[in-house]
């Protein structure tokens, strides 16, 4: 899976938008102005940031070499994830996820400007 595979189904979500907050390698995807996807569009393996609950977290560090707490970020809650070596449908589940936590953390009111 590539950068571009990524950013194509991070940007098909309602209300995302993307852009270079930190530098001009690490693309930043955010839903109501709040950050829910990093990946740095250099580094290889290609590897992105995601927020997952807590529990969710701690298993998938168990089960995947892959997944472990994102640096730079609260590792209770966001991980980096290597994708080589991922299924196609848990990379989906990941995103599908940290956006979702993001989402619903919004005002009802922003919520429902998105939805529109």
């Amino acid at each position: 899976m590539t950068a571009e595979d990524i950013r194509t189904y991070c940007l098909e979500k309602n209300g995302v938008e993307e852009s270079f907050p930190f530098d001009h390698e690490t693309l930043v995807f955010k839903v109501g102005n709040k950050m829910f996807l990093l990946i740095s569009l250099e580094k290889q393996p290609v590897t992105i940031a995601v927020k997952t609950n807590p529990e969710w977290s701690e298993t998938l560090r168990e089960q995947f070499y892959q997944i472990q707490g994102a640096f730079h970020m609260n590792k209770t809650h966001w991980n980096s994830v290597e994708l080589e070596g991922l299924q196609r449908e848990l990379i989906f589940e990941l995103i599908d996820h940290s956006y979702d936590l993001i989402f619903k953390s919004l005002t009802k009111k922003l919520q429902q400007e998105i939805l529109q």
